[in-house]
């Protein structure tokens, strides 16, 4: 990346307090014994830039309202433990993270049922986690191999994503685009506000980034994630 890549993304980040992309997906490590019983739903989410460690806003709002969606079933939450910060690269950590969690707990609990989600930031960590290869041209960090085995994704009932960056900003920052991989496209929500500037290419408004929770889009996905989890 070059020195002005990284000076527009830090006045985009710091404009902003949001978000940005990653890398791509991992390969599994072996489940631990002795693991906690599996749950009926694993809900794996990655939190937004500047979000403290765990669920974020967004992430927190939207399993609350899943929670109430689907009556007595058991639903693990999962925060995707990465730096969520300024610093770019270290998304990619969020990747790793992420990939080595799913395919952890399919190996470990293959009955239950997963959703992803991210928002900002994380939706981006969250995008990639789901592609089919890396780009051609992209040489990936340390840590991260290739996508995650086709396999994993029948185990994933939905993904839910707030505030994707979208190309046009991806390109000021010099990342791989995010494409959603063809296993999790059909199974996939992706909600973008129209005036929020980090997923709307015309976009004008940075506050709307963080009205995710307050306008019903939570609640949008999550009626849409509990539609596909109870007829599974």
């Amino acid at each position: 990346m070059t020195g002005n890549s990284w000076t527009v993304w830090a006045r985009l980040w710091a404009a902003l307090a949001v978000t940005g992309g990653a890398a791509l997906s991992v390969p599994a490590v072996t489940p631990v014994a002795g693991a906690e019983p599996c749950p009926d739903v694993d809900v794996v989410f990655a939190r937004g830039t500047f979000e403290p460690p765990g669920a974020g806003g967004v992430g927190q709002d939207f399993v609350d309202t899943l929670r109430g969606r689907l009556g007595d079933k058991s639903v693990d939450v999962y925060p995707v433990n990465y730096p969520a910060s300024t610093d770019f690269p270290t998304a990619a950590q969020g990747v790793i993270d992420a990939s080595n969690h799913i395919q952890n707990r399919v190996n470990a609990c293959p009955d239950t049922k997963m959703v992803l989600g991210g928002f900002s930031q994380g939706a981006a960590v969250m995008g990639y986690v789901t592609a089919d290869k890396i780009p051609d041209d992209f040489t990936p960090p340390d840590g991260i191999t290739g996508p995650m085995p086709p396999e994993v994704a029948d185990h994933v009932a939905a993904v839910a994503l707030f505030g994707e960056p979208s190309q046009d900003f991806l390109n000021q920052i010099d990342a791989p685009p995010i494409n959603i991989g063809s296993r999790y496209a059909p199974k996939t929500i992706n909600l973008c506000i129209d005036t929020d500037p980090i997923c709307s290419p015309t976009g004008n408004d940075g506050g709307s980034h963080g009205l995710y929770a307050a306008n019903g889009m939570t609640g949008r996905a999550a009626d849409f994630v509990a539609q596909r989890l109870n007829r599974w």
